[in-house]
């Protein structure tokens, strides 16, 4: 067993849409190296800057990812019959089987996968965030106390004109009369 630090860079397209870990910067690796019947199992964390933007905001943030992993780099020659047959048709059969060549491992495709399984899929700037306004997108954050008046829907906006001109106590007038027909069908 073999205790290992290394400090790499950052491979590029170590990310999502809206968050990852920007090309060439520090990735930190503490790995645990095990040699074993089949090979050698590596275990170990990765720590990486990560920048992106708040899905709720948009504002840039940045935040640290830790992830682990551990995969089994098998010996070129190793003895078939200790490893599982899967049988045809079965996941397991469509599994990577890493190897090592000549002494070293790619640890490149196993970095990725940890790291970017790590990310989060909807990062926010603090737990709390309110967002942006839906009808002007003013940051709520900064604005804590902003309002608009009811919308009115579009459907509805001749009838909310019309409301507006009748008067309290004043009725409509739908047989179309004049206003004095009334008293002379009494007469």
């Amino acid at each position: 067993m073999k205790q290992v630090s290394r400090t790499v860079q950052a491979p590029k397209n170590l990310a999502i849409e809206v968050i990852g870990v920007p090309e060439g910067a520090t990735v930190e690796l503490d790995l645990r190296l095990e040699s074993v019947m089949e090979g050698v199992l590596v275990t170990g964390t990765a720590s990486a800057p990560l920048r992106g933007e708040c899905v709720r905001c948009l504002e840039p943030l940045e935040q640290r990812c830790e992830a682990e992993f551990q995969e089994l780099f098998s010996y070129p020659d190793a003895d078939d019959r200790s490893r599982p047959v899967a049988e045809p048709g079965d996941d397991a059969e469509e599994e990577d089987t890493f190897f090592l060549e000549a002494d070293l491992f790619d640890l490149e495709p196993v970095l990725r996968d940890a790291v970017v399984l790590s990310l989060p899929l909807q990062p926010v700037c603090r737990e709390d965030c309110p967002g942006l306004c839906p009808e002007c997108g003013v940051r709520l954050a900064d604005d804590p106390d902003h309002r608009h008046d009811e919308a009115v829907d579009i459907r509805w906006a001749a009838l909310q004109g019309l409301a507006g001109t009748i008067r309290d106590g004043e009725k409509d007038d739908q047989s179309g009369a004049a206003p004095d027909a009334d008293e002379k069908q009494e007469k």
